[in-house]
């Protein structure tokens, strides 16, 4: 059926057949994917994105004035890519995000495949909707009246409902990693996830420093003890079935890290306020466990803190009591990431976790090895390689990488029981993988993505992805909950 009257109209197009003059099909007119609308308006369509040479590369849009019969006073022409392909999911999660963009402010009304592609299309819309939260003096309410309406066939519903809940909380994440430090630091952090959570029916638990010496968290407290704002623990739980082992969820939560006594170069440390993008992210899905009824019981355990040099800031040479015993010598107080979430990964296990994910920012090295788009999955290697298999099925793009033996040699101590970096700078993120791996508990299926460079986008917005937080891994961590979930 035809949707109801809109400002403006959002309709697909994909690159057209070949004509037969051998020239590729440059000269063909595009094929018009609008469901709802006669074919009569589609080859007007069509006609007029030719004439003015619309892009069907994906995420491209262009307006154009609507002709008689779309239900609108203009048309966002949004690309598809080759018609020649097959237009899978995320291909419509980046075209709708795109076109969301180009429709702000202008009531959009975005017409779906099919009841079969709704979740993708509404999904992509409310991501490519997102605008980050401001602190201003202004008065932004203006900013927020886009109102993208979405239109589906009969039966839907329920899809367009799962991703606007979805969306949701991956803004969550994004609002939590745009946070300025200085209104979001460890007790802020903890009192936020508290308030949220609690608001979600989550149980809430939040350690001070008090607690954290009390329950020797060597790594948490030393990390955070350059920072006049201490250090937190904050434990998240969603009851599920209670006949199966919980899973737990573990994110580093750095909410300013200048490095410490290893003191970060001054340029692009600004960004460094991302760097508890992987607590962000777990609280989001824990929450989003929640809502959306998991029958899983799901703990998050997030480590927070500021790594500040100051004259009570831990130092190179340190050798560190981690929660559980293990001695750590610090070689590098900018490899505090680890440290935090070794503390919490074995207070997690103690929970006894069928399985266990943990995410970070961790290390530089994920994006000289993958770039900035590709999270590096490590792990034991059945797990590690679901979880990367179903992050790129989200349109994440986890990729299964090593955990070698040779580098192993690298974290031994002549002092404490490890280091915290290895003596040279090959495979960075993979020794880095090596040090977590020594404090999940034995047989507990494992997952460790590093999110260094996916969880921030330095550049311009494109497809759904804003500038800033992302928002990942959080559809990732959902996929893997509910993959556990369905498998009984």
């Amino acid at each position: 059926t035809t949707p109801v009257e809109s400002e403006v109209v959002v309709v697909g197009i994909a690159a057209g057949a070949d004509p037969g003059d051998g020239d590729g099909g440059s000269d063909a007119a595009p094929v018009v994917v609008a469901p709802g609308l006669d074919g009569e308006v589609t080859a007007a369509l069509a006609t007029l994105a030719h004439s003015v040479g619309a892009s069907t590369k994906v995420g491209s849009t262009t307006r154009v004035p609507a002709p008689e019969g779309v239900p609108g006073r203009s048309v966002v022409l949004v690309g598809l890519g080759s018609s020649d392909d097959a237009v899978d999911d995320e291909t419509l999660r980046r075209a709708a995000g795109a076109a969301a963009r180009a429709c702000r402010g202008l009531g959009a009304a975005l017409v779906l495949l099919d009841a079969g592609r709704a979740e993708a299309v509404a999904l992509g819309a409310a991501l490519g909707s997102f605008r980050p939260a401001k602190v201003t003096a202004k008065n932004d309410d203006d900013d927020k009246a886009d109102t993208v309406k979405v239109f589906v066939a009969e039966g839907g519903e329920d899809a367009v409902t799962r991703a606007a809940t979805i969306a949701e909380c991956v803004g969550l994440a994004r609002d939590l990693v745009n946070t300025p430090p200085n209104l979001l630091f460890p007790g802020s952090f903890a009192d936020r996830a508290a308030e949220l959570a609690a608001a979600a029916g989550l149980e809430v638990e939040i350690m001070d420093e008090a607690d954290l010496a009390d329950g020797g968290y060597g790594g948490i407290l030393a990390v955070g003890g350059g920072s006049s704002r201490p250090p937190r623990l904050v434990r998240l739980t969603h009851r599920g079935n209670e006949n199966r082992p919980p899973v737990a969820l573990v994110g580093k939560g750095v909410t300013f890290d200048t490095g410490g006594i290893s003191i970060k170069p001054a340029a692009g440390m600004e960004q460094m306020t991302m760097d508890m993008g992987g607590a962000a992210a777990v609280v989001a899905t824990v929450i989003l466990a929640a809502r959306l009824g998991l029958d899983l019981t799901v703990v998050a355990t997030v480590p927070m803190a500021e790594n500040m040099p100051s004259s009570t800031a831990y130092r190179p040479g340190d050798v560190l009591t981690m929660y559980g015993g293990t001695t750590v010598e610090v070689q590098n107080t900018d490899a505090e990431g680890r440290l935090i979430l070794a503390d919490a990964i074995v207070r997690a296990c103690e929970d006894s976790p069928s399985h266990l994910i943990d995410t970070a920012t961790l290390t530089g090295a994920q994006m000289v090895a993958l770039g900035k788009k590709s999270p590096g999955v490590m792990g034991t290697e059945e797990f590690r390689d679901r979880v990367a298999e179903l992050s790129r099925g989200v349109g994440e793009g986890g990729w299964p990488m090593p955990l070698p033996e040779e580098l192993r040699d690298g974290l031994d101590s002549q002092v404490a029981d490890l280091t915290n970096v290895t003596p040279h700078r090959w495979g960075g993120m993979l020794s880095a993988g090596l040090f977590l791996s020594e404090f999940v508990a034995e047989g507990v299926e494992w997952a460790h993505v590093d999110v260094a460079g996916p969880a921030y986008n330095d550049g311009g917005a494109e497809g759904y992805l804003p500038k800033g937080g992302t928002g990942v891994p959080v559809r990732t961590m959902l996929a893997v909950l509910e993959d556990i979930a369905a498998a009984g």
